[in-house]
């Protein structure tokens, strides 16, 4: 069997266009799981306010209990009977990012917990809230030792961003499928899509490197 890979060399610009919406999806995701993620995990941390911890608690169990791709469906598919009608990319963007939180809350408990208690004490004992300490002394350390977990969720959540094309969006996955739709060479457009994937997750990967280098560097991660 030969290769062919002139169907990729033709269709590269409309790769290259579905790569970026797959920067753009997961870009907008991700800013969505880190704030939902944080208030998630801060949520988790207090158990005396049961309704919040009860509703944390329950969002974590269902999106880490059912798959993503199921709930992507729900979103687009399931909203519309109720009449609320959202754009793929939003139904995407939503999706992605609201699954994504789930880990990134417990990525987030777990770092502030890591967190010597004596510094909380130490703040209420000078007078500040535990809101205020919470802000100005335990999440500053918090989001530094964060910094490594949360690079592999992000570089998890770029893969999993490949399911988005089953909404129509046209993402590098969908591109590649329109692609191979009329050229039937599954074999050479499926390696370019799985080496645009690997640029991607690995330059991520490689500036989240020189982010914690440079917070080792200057001593604020142990």
């Amino acid at each position: 069997m030969e290769l062919d890979f002139s169907p990729v060399i033709a269709g590269w610009p409309d790769i290259m266009h579905g790569a970026l919406v797959t920067v753009e999806v997961t870009a907008a995701a991700l800013a969505l799981s880190c704030v939902l993620g944080l208030l998630i995990g801060i949520g988790r941390l207090t158990p005396k306010r049961r309704i919040v911890y009860a509703f944390c608690t329950a969002y974590l169990t269902f999106f880490r209990g059912t798959p993503l791709l199921v709930q992507l469906f729900l979103l687009f598919f399931g909203l519309p009977q109720f009449g609320i009608l959202l754009p793929a990319f939003v139904c995407g963007m939503l999706g992605l990012g609201l699954y994504s939180a789930a880990y990134v809350s417990e990525i987030v408990r777990g770092a502030i917990q890591s967190v010597d208690r004596g510094q909380m004490e130490a703040a209420r004992s000078i007078g500040m809230s535990s809101g205020q300490a919470m802000r100005a002394i335990i999440l500053p350390q918090a989001i530094v030792r964060m910094i490594p977990p949360l690079g592999n969720e992000f570089i998890a959540l770029i893969k999993n961003s490949a399911l988005v094309s089953l909404l129509t969006i046209d993402d590098l996955m969908h591109e590649g499928q329109k692609i191979i739709s009329v050229s039937y060479r599954s074999l050479e457009v499926y390696l370019a899509i799985a080496l645009v994937y690997l640029v991607l997750t690995q330059v991520t990967n490689y500036a989240l490197h020189r982010v914690e280098r440079r917070l080792r560097a200057g001593g604020m991660v142990q």
